[in-house]
């Protein structure tokens, strides 16, 4: 497990990230210029339909102003500072990757919600937070790297209030293995894809109530469609986080998904108040 852990955290570890940005970033002026979270749509959200299944995802979940929302996996953070600006509420995001942490916190400077926004280093197996402190938990495009669901979900339920939500987007599996490399795993060894239903029954094991669950493979596979149409990304792109291979990775996931191979579930959860 230490190997995969390693091997996770080598697929994201991004060496001078912070610096890259500040490059990437001089294309909207000086240092000191404050920007708007959707100026960094184009390089802060790593995952599929970007700022609007972020959108879509607190809506269903219920997100509202008064709440504290932990984002596990959170990246550079993307979705936790369009939360913050849209709604209001006070986010916190884990990551894996140091680079990642540090590069979130610069980013979230830049766009001077530092007072609203917060990260830190960790394990999403070993939340580094107490018991029932968040009023819900957004999980979006990470479970993927996770072998171990069942003490995932159990990690998530635990931080959570009883009642709080835990609303998930994620990649799972179809039919056939997926063609590598992809954005979250160059080879398989730290891919652990599940099917719907098995990514169900662990979370409802876990100690959650469903509340919404939909299959979005139509809509992604649209959103690859219209991205394909329309030619290279503009600059800054994620090529900047994820590297020269990005358009590489992100051409396999729309692969994937178009030949049936992966799918992407949307789903929001109710905590129990107690773990089954």
């Amino acid at each position: 497990m230490t190997d995969v852990l390693e091997g996770v955290r080598d697929h994201y570890r991004a060496t001078g990230l912070t610096e890259r940005l500040k490059t990437a970033l001089a294309v909207f002026g000086p240092e000191d210029q404050r920007l708007a979270p959707a100026q960094l749509a184009g390089l802060d959200q790593f995952h599929t339909r970007g700022l609007a299944a972020t959108t879509e995802l607190a809506k269903l979940a219920g997100i509202t102003t008064d709440m504290s929302v932990l984002d596990i996996g959170s990246g550079v953070g993307g979705p936790a500072r369009l939360l913050a600006a849209t709604i209001g509420c006070h986010v916190t995001g884990v990551d894996l990757s140091e680079p990642f942490v540090d590069a979130a916190r610069y980013l979230t400077a830049r766009t001077g919600q530092s007072g609203q926004v917060a990260f830190e280093t960790g394990d999403a197996l070993k939340l580094p937070f107490d018991d029932g402190r968040f009023d819900a938990a957004f999980l979006q495009h990470v479970a993927m790297n996770i072998a171990d669901r069942a003490r995932l979900y159990r990690a998530i339920h635990r931080v959570l209030k009883p009642g709080g939500r835990f609303a998930t987007y994620d990649v799972v599996s179809k039919q056939g293995e997926p063609h590598y490399p992809v954005p979250w795993a160059r080879t398989p060894a730290t891919s652990f894809l599940l099917t719907a239903d098995a990514t169900r029954e662990a979370i409802e094991d876990a100690g959650f109530r469903t509340l919404v669950w939909q299959d979005d493979s139509e809509t992604a596979k649209a959103w690859f469609a219209q991205l394909r149409a329309s030619g290279p990304p503009p600059s800054p792109n994620l090529g900047v986080v994820m590297g020269p291979d990005f358009a590489q990775l992100s051409g396999n996931l729309g692969r994937n998904l178009m030949e049936g191979r992966i799918g992407i579930l949307t789903a929001v959860f109710e905590a129990a108040s107690t773990n089954t």
